[in-house]
């Protein structure tokens, strides 16, 4: 992060911040890791849609009344954490950057846009000089994020040729409905009733769904193309990627099997020694101890969790790994905090 120099001018008081979808399961929980970072806010301003305006959200003790983002005066803000949807990112966020503030936005809406830098502090904190002209930054998808902070350091040892990667993500990553729509479903299921099914295209309780937001013309869905065009962006534009995303019954976290072919060799234990020394990364791989990342541990936490390393025998040059982390938190809200971090430049 100390690679890259102060964006917005250092204030003793503190900074005026925004949280633009403050009501919303990521919104809060960047709330969380704003509390729990210390980070120095002079003002803090709650944002959503008009449903949300006038209601309460709690900061440090404290309840602010949530604005009404379309009626706001972005002029002041220094950073505004969006985390809204696209729709609402490409209609606000440069109304908010004209006025002078750094967007550091959650959606979809910018982040293969050639002219907005897509960041992962731990991987690319370079690429965020390309926000000095239009103060937009991106923040990728969360299944990218925890995949790339494994690759890069494996990368920097030696050059990533492929990646195959499956997903098993949580419901919490479709959103606060989602995460009420396994609860109910469960406990339907459980007690001999019907399950409904409204916001997932099959029942999600006790099932796995190999599909993950709309499918595309060529069979992938958006958010498999997502995983393939943001990894690119983020590493190397010739690295070759394929995805296939699966949404599981679980809460929160993430996993992933990783399998990746490299330019040249590259073992297990070299890789295990090599993540062991990366930032943002803990490795957990004991096989004899039956020892290895899970959802419901990484839930919670901020790192990205890598186990099960191993030389693939079928490939040369290829391993595999297992790769956990909280989606909401390092997967949105921590990734957003860390990308503030280095605009005022806290170490």
């Amino acid at each position: 992060m100390s690679e890259v120099e102060r964006f917005i001018e250092q204030k003793s008081g503190g900074y005026v911040v925004a949280v633009v979808g403050a009501t919303g399961a990521v919104g809060q929980t960047m709330l969380d890791v704003l509390a729990e970072r210390k980070f120095p806010i002079a003002t803090l301003i709650m944002l959503a849609s008009s449903r949300s305006a006038g209601t309460a959200v709690a900061f440090k003790g404290r309840d602010y009344i949530v604005q009404d983002l379309a009626e706001f005066d972005p002029e002041g803000v220094d950073i505004a954490l969006f985390s809204a949807g696209g729709d609402t990112s490409l209609e606000y966020a440069p109304r908010f950057a004209a006025a002078g503030c750094y967007v550091v936005d959650n959606s979809s809406a910018w982040r293969m846009d050639p002219e907005v830098a897509l960041v992962v502090p731990e991987v690319n904190p370079h690429a965020l000089e390309m926000a000095r002209e239009n103060h937009i930054i991106a923040n990728p998808n969360c299944s990218t994020i925890q995949m790339v902070v494994a690759l890069k350091p494996l990368h920097d040892e030696v050059a990533i040729a492929r990646v195959v990667v499956s997903t098993y993500q949580a419901v919490s990553g479709a959103g606060n409905r989602a995460i009420e729509e396994l609860a109910k479903q469960t406990g339907q299921l459980l007690n001999s009733q019907e399950p409904s099914i409204e916001l997932f295209p099959a029942r999600i309780a006790f099932n796995v769904i190999p599909q993950i937001d709309s499918f595309m013309d060529d069979g992938y869905t958006k958010e498999e193309r997502k995983m393939i065009d943001e990894t690119r962006k983020i590493l190397e534009s010739d690295i070759a990627v394929t995805a296939t995303t699966v949404r599981v019954p679980v809460f929160y976290g993430h996993s992933e099997s990783v399998n990746i072919t490299f330019t040249a060799p590259l073992d297990a234990a070299t890789a295990r020694a090599v993540l062991a020394d990366a930032e943002g990364i803990c490795v957990v791989d004991a096989p004899a101890l039956e020892d290895y990342p899970m959802a419901t541990e990484a839930a919670g936490t901020d790192p990205v969790w890598v186990g099960r390393i191993r030389d693939d025998m079928s490939c040369p040059n290829s391993i595999n790994l297992w790769v956990v982390a909280d989606n909401i938190r390092k997967g949105a809200a921590l990734n957003a905090i860390q990308i503030a971090e280095i605009l005022i430049s806290v170490e």
